[in-house]
């Protein structure tokens, strides 16, 4: 049986992007990128919504090139060897290999997945995974919380969900970077 881990880089106040939708303050250094690299490996299938799948698209359309720094290769063959579910309404297809689409989020669905998969899933976008909280099939959060306070924006929980957290990890980067990895209680 797999678990389903909510995974986002955010800001200190909480925010996954600012109220522009800019986030450049979020992008990880060498260390940071590593590690996320290895917290990623693990996971066989990924759960997107269309617009976190539209920008995530890239490392495959567009890999990085050997001019790239090693751990931005390494991130595109993690997430190409990945099977990935995009919920959309409005995606007509895939633009990527080992992804199919669902036009609905469906609990029951995603809690089958879980039971029937042998590997951990993992869920990217705050939007859809205001949905897997709302619906009580999250079992871990992973935050990478970024040394900035943007004051407002896309927040990286939803109103209106409370959860009990345990605190199972967490790590410093010199870049200010905080990871904290929490369990969820059931």
């Amino acid at each position: 049986m797999g678990r389903l881990v909510y995974s986002s880089i955010a800001s200190l106040d909480g925010y996954v992007a600012d109220e522009a939708g800019d986030f450049s303050w979020a992008v990880p250094d060498d260390e940071v990128h590593a590690f996320v690299n290895d917290a990623m490996r693990p996971f066989g299938t990924h759960l997107y919504g269309r617009r976190t799948y539209a920008m995530m698209t890239a490392w495959e359309t567009e890999p990085p090139g050997p001019e790239q720094p090693a751990v931005a290769r390494d991130f595109a063959e993690i997430w190409r060897a990945a099977d990935k579910v995009v919920y959309s309404t409005t995606l007509e297809r895939a633009v990527t290999a080992r992804t199919r689409v669902e036009r609905t989020f469906d609990p029951e669905a995603v809690a089958r997945l879980k039971a029937d998969l042998d590997h951990d899933l993992i869920i990217g976008g705050p939007t859809l995974a205001a949905h897997a909280l709302a619906a009580g099939l999250v079992d871990e959060c992973r935050l990478y919380l970024a040394p900035a306070v943007v004051g407002g924006g896309n927040p990286v929980f939803p109103a209106g969900v409370r959860l009990a957290l345990d605190l199972l990890d967490e790590r410093r980067f010199g870049n200010g970077t905080a990871y904290l990895r929490y369990g969820v209680r059931a």
